[in-house]
């Protein structure tokens, strides 16, 4: 019997594990792909506390190992059913069923998709959801990226490094990023915004080939010819386990208050499956330490 299983392996999960493992908490965390979540395919971060840069990758290793340090188990596998009412919870494997008193729900959330033809097809062989992952393949090559936020202009820029042209897409005249970042991506030779315009047809057999945008304000259509796709239009839930069981706002996210408790005794949610504001490492960490105190004093049986 396990005080706290988290599910996720992100930074909100492994900073409640952090929190609840040097509390003396029986801790497991439960992953099904790789440390990290999101973060992990970040190549540059520079405004996590405490670093002036730090990729993804090295800030997931070390939580995983500070967590582990204080006594944190983990499971590399994928939950897949929960058992959340009453005072043992159950969260159940392909493997094995885990018993718990409190759960930490921080699956995270995963990348929209266009939802074009030829996209899951030419998925790995053009497209990719992760410029980070996947730019190195494209070295002088030409692709564009759609999006207008914060990940759309960091990707932007990361493939300017080695790719011979970016073009940016947004439905939109002008980026919702941050303004350095906007400045950033506007002042860059490489990239060449491309406003007003959305992806309608992606062409190709075996690969990406190009595509084909429609500028929302004329009408016309073009082709792009281009080797690779980067679709960062912002992420989805990932509520799979939990849809039917636990409250969630009209977009699919876990409701809680602003100590992560959800509407279930004993269960709480961080970092991005929860309804917030602002997604990114550093809050998710705080919703991770703010959902581990919680469920220490739920354990405790002190008033929250």
């Amino acid at each position: 019997m396990y005080d706290v299983i988290i599910v996720g392996g992100g930074p909100a999960g492994f900073t409640a594990a952090i929190y609840t493992a040097r509390a003396k908490l029986k801790t497991l965390i439960i992953e099904r792909a790789y440390f990290g979540g999101q973060m992990a395919i970040t190549d540059k971060m520079e405004n996590y506390p405490g670093f002036d840069a730090v990729s993804g990758m090295e800030l997931a290793d070390k939580m995983y190992r500070q967590a582990t340090k204080f006594g944190a188990e983990v499971e590399m596998t994928e939950a897949v059913e929960l058992e959340l009412d009453g005072d043992v919870k159950k969260v159940m494997t392909r493997e094995k069923t885990f018993e718990t008193k409190t759960v930490i729900l921080a699956m995270g959330a995963s990348p929209k998709k266009l939802g074009l033809p030829n996209e899951e097809k030419l998925t790995g062989a053009g497209i990719s959801y992760c410029a980070t992952c996947d730019g190195a393949f494209f070295r002088d090559k030409d692709v564009a990226v759609v999006g207008g936020g914060d990940t759309a202009a960091e990707d932007a820029l990361y493939l300017s490094r080695f790719c011979r042209k970016v073009y940016l897409i947004h439905r939109r005249d002008e980026l919702r990023a941050t303004k350095i970042l906007a400045d950033l991506v506007i002042n860059t030779p490489k990239i060449t915004p491309v406003w007003n315009s959305v992806v309608e047809e992606i062409i190709g057999d075996s690969s990406l080939e190009a595509v084909k945008i429609r500028n929302n304000k004329t009408d016309e259509v073009s082709r792009l010819d281009i080797n690779g796709l980067f679709i960062a239009i912002g992420y989805i839930p990932n509520n799979e386990l939990v849809k039917g069981k636990i409250e969630l706002n009209e977009w699919g996210y876990i409701k809680t208050d602003d100590k992560m408790r959800t509407n279930i005794p004993g269960v709480f949610a961080a970092g991005d499956v929860r309804e917030k504001n602002l997604r990114q490492v550093v809050t998710a960490a705080s919703d991770g330490a703010a959902a581990a105190h919680s469920a220490e004093q739920y354990l405790t049986g002190k008033k929250l």
